[in-house]
């Protein structure tokens, strides 16, 4: 067990630094703290041989240019809100339109495009190091003082475990994840992985990928992955919801059991490295993105082209949009409360 600290670059007069967290579990995890980006995530195959489980850079330059947000801390809001407004306690808030004119993952400067302050824990049992980020009232055009704790802790059972933490002096929305994009083998695509969401339903999206309102069935449709089912089995149909996510995935799933309570969300298997990845979270939804805007100008660390499906993200958090549908479970945070949510990556092997 070990956290090693050095630097990672500059802006200006601010450092960038980078922590390793090991375990002797064998996983390793890289967090920069520009955005709070996990830059690699390293676990053994079935032959017991080391590699990297998510997208990452080996230099600050191409995270300070990351319109894929990989690896990054999303906030204030994660996902999409429509028309980049909404309404709270009478009073209409209007946010960066940056996205298809509406608004997503923050806007303009969300919280992947900041430094935020580290404190490594090495004295406990299993390494965390923890990031702390103030938001000021307004920024973003969202209102409330926002004060945001997040923890990455590698567990003694293989897994990255990522604590949210907020609270607010005024009424204001809130939805935090992470979006780490996975390729369980390293390298190619991940049309081949198999995946399984413990969901029944999802939420239908509109041509701009933001939700109906309407909470529909998967079964019997593209969208189910209530079984193990490669990525790409219908990946290419001509699905209208799969057009909407211009040839594939981008959307949001509804987990089922009790929001808030810590329940398994997802299993993503590689059968060429008999790696596992099983996702527990707190949040009520997890959003499916493979990957479907990569278009092979970014290229990874160990020479990974990033071409379209090269990598997946399994975003545990709210619904989108939630502030302008009632019937979603609320993202509000109000005075004296905790924004409170845990999402566990449990790596292991086949």
């Amino acid at each position: 067990m070990s956290i090693v600290r050095e630097s990672f670059g500059a802006i200006g007069s601010q450092t960038v630094d980078r922590f390793t967290l090991s375990s002797d579990s064998g996983i390793e995890a890289q967090i920069i703290t520009y955005g709070g980006a996990l830059v690699s995530l390293r676990a053994p195959d079935r032959h017991g041989q080391q590699g990297d489980v998510v997208v990452g850079f080996d230099t600050l330059t191409p995270y300070l240019n990351n319109p894929a947000y990989i690896g990054s801390l999303i906030g204030r809001f994660a996902n999409r809100i429509a028309n980049g407004a909404f309404s709270l306690g009478g009073t209409t808030y209007h946010l960066a339109r940056n996205h298809g004119g509406h608004h997503l993952h923050g806007g303009l400067t969300g919280f992947d495009k900041v430094i935020w302050q580290a404190r490594p824990i090495s004295d406990a049992a299993e390494p965390a190091l923890e990031l702390t980020y103030f938001s000021r009232d307004g920024d973003e055009g969202y209102p409330g003082n926002l004060n945001v704790t997040v923890t990455y802790t590698l567990t003694g059972d293989g897994a990255l475990r990522i604590d949210y933490l907020a609270t607010t002096d005024r009424a204001t929305v809130v939805n935090l994840t992470n979006h780490a994009y996975f390729n369980l083998s390293g390298g190619g695509n991940i049309l081949c992985h198999e995946l399984q969401l413990f969901a029944d339903h999802f939420l239908p999206v509109d041509a701009s990928l933001i939700p109906t309102g309407e909470i529909r069935a998967v079964h019997g449709t593209v969208m189910d992955f209530t079984t193990p089912t490669p990525i790409g089995a219908r990946i290419h149909h001509d699905d209208e919801q799969i057009r909407h996510a211009l040839g594939g995935y981008d959307h949001t799933w509804i987990i089922d059991g009790a929001a808030g309570a810590l329940r398994r969300a997802a299993r993503l298997v590689d059968p060429a490295s008999g790696r596992v990845l099983d996702v527990l979270t707190t949040h009520p939804g997890i959003h499916l993105y493979t990957g479907n805007s990569l278009d092979g100008t970014l290229v990874a660390r160990n020479g990974h082209v990033l071409t379209k499906h090269a990598a997946l993200c399994l975003e545990t958090q709210h619904f989108p949009d939630s502030p302008n549908h009632p019937q979603f479970p609320s993202t509000i945070l109000n005075p004296g409360e905790i924004y409170r949510h845990s999402t566990i990556f449990r790596l292991s092997v086949e």
